[in-house]
């Protein structure tokens, strides 16, 4: 079965994260925008969170 066009589930860790079921693509959990996985490189390992940039990132990030 291929995995193209189909969302990986992940578990996001400081260094990199460990792909729990293959998919070529996590949703953003701000803007639901699709992340390439080979294009990740911004999440939370507390929120356990993908997010499209470095920006979007650090305004979900920011203490209220």
């Amino acid at each position: 079965m291929s995995n193209t066009d189909r969302p990986a589930r992940l578990h996001y860790m400081a260094n990199g994260f460990r792909v729990l079921s293959p998919g070529d693509h996590v949703v953003c959990a701000v803007t639901g925008a699709r992340i390439r996985l080979e294009d990740l490189r911004y999440w939370s390992v507390g929120e356990q969170a993908a997010y499209a940039s470095a920006a979007i990132a650090s305004e979900a990030l920011a203490p209220q």
